[in-house]
């Protein structure tokens, strides 16, 4: 127990040392449901991070705990850049994802799974049983782990298909499941077109997708007009 505390309060500084009060203000705005944000920018949390995962990284996750923003942030990054074995990753992400509440861990822990592109259908096969999550979050990260490594010819009818199948009232499912839309959009367009001419998305989600696809610098001005036709009115 006296280690533990050890390795608890030794985080807890590092982190108190690496804090800027600008930092926390900024992020704080954009966090505005998310307590404790101590304000440590996130490439030297990828740092710490980095030097953890060199060391007893187990015993690190094993003790973390879940007192800021910051402290949680680090363990999802710890986790994607170990050295490990698939199994025993998928153990610490399954621990992890419920600690998940706000769309900036969600995110960036999605963005350090790369060991995704070395265990693509392991980690489809992980991912499938969130997309049944009630979570909000739980969801989000199913939705962006599949936009960040999954929008490519083999998979891309099945990310439509998850999608389309996606009931979940929460604001950052939503905005995920557009993100998503509108990334197929851009890589596969006439197959996502398509998709948009016949699909069981919510009225939300489906015009914050064709938005999103208007706002990229891919799509040409034709296509954005095209797109903008295709907004459905929504009925208060």
């Amino acid at each position: 127990m006296h280690r533990e505390m050890q390795i608890q309060e030794k985080i807890k500084e590092q982190l108190k040392e690496l804090a800027a009060e600008d930092y926390r203000v900024f992020s704080s705005r954009l966090l505005p449901q998310t307590p404790n944000v101590l304000g440590v920018r996130l490439p030297l949390l990828r740092r710490m991070a980095q030097q953890i995962a060199k060391g007893n990284w187990a015993e690190y996750l094993q003790t973390a705990r879940d007192d800021s923003f910051e402290e949680i942030m680090l363990q999802g990054m710890v986790i994607g850049c170990v050295k490990c074995t698939a199994e025993e990753r998928f153990m610490y992400i399954r621990g992890f994802v419920p600690k998940i509440d706000n769309w900036s861990v969600c995110d960036s822990f999605c963005t350090g799974l790369r060991f995704t592109k070395k265990e693509p259908e392991a980690v489809w096969a992980f991912l499938l049983p969130y997309f049944q999550s009630q979570r909000e979050f739980s969801l989000r990260f199913a939705i962006v782990m599949l936009l960040s490594y999954y929008i490519d010819e083999a998979h891309i009818h099945m990310v439509l298909r998850l999608i389309n199948h996606v009931r979940h009232e929460g604001y950052y499912v939503k905005m995920a499941a557009a993100w998503a839309i509108s990334l197929c959009y851009i890589r596969f367009p006439q197959l996502t077109h398509s998709y948009l001419e016949q699909n069981a998305l919510d009225d939300f989600t489906y015009n914050k997708a064709l938005q999103k696809i208007t706002e990229s610098l891919r799509v040409d001005q034709a296509t954005k007009e095209r797109i903008r036709g295709m907004k459905r009115k929504i009925r208060k």
